[in-house]
């Protein structure tokens, strides 16, 4: 098993403590792929997941460092998220494919479109 000590900072985006998450697979391959400091590659939490669009399925929950290929990554699949705290925005499309994720903007205002799913905020 590889592993390396490292330090990393997230913002959070989560606008409830209830979510559902499922773990999936993810590679450098992702559209979202960054470089840190120390030239490792890693998928920020708060990707939308697998793409930003129709075929979004959750968004990644934390930070995964993909140099060694796959890794697992926790995706929330329900919940309410601060949509503005997110790395990149939610594609229109995006936010369609995924019913049971909700969003919120900066004045904690759901953002048009979403409905309550009764996880609470």
């Amino acid at each position: 098993m590889y592993a390396q000590r490292t330090t990393s900072s997230q913002i959070n985006f989560m606008a409830s403590e209830k979510f559902v998450s499922f773990t999936e697979s993810i590679d450098s391959t992702n559209y979202n792929v960054q470089v840190d400091d120390n030239g490792r590659k890693y998928i920020p939490a708060g990707t939308v997941y697998p793409t930003n669009d129709a075929k979004a399925i959750g968004v990644t929950i934390d930070d995964v460092y993909v140099d060694h290929n796959p890794a697992l990554v926790g995706v929330i699949r329900a919940g309410w998220l601060l949509k503005d705290k997110l790395p990149v925005a939610p594609a229109p499309e995006a936010i369609a494919a995924m019913p049971s994720i909700h969003f919120m903007d900066a004045d904690n205002k759901a953002v048009t479109g979403t409905t309550s799913t009764g996880l609470g905020h």
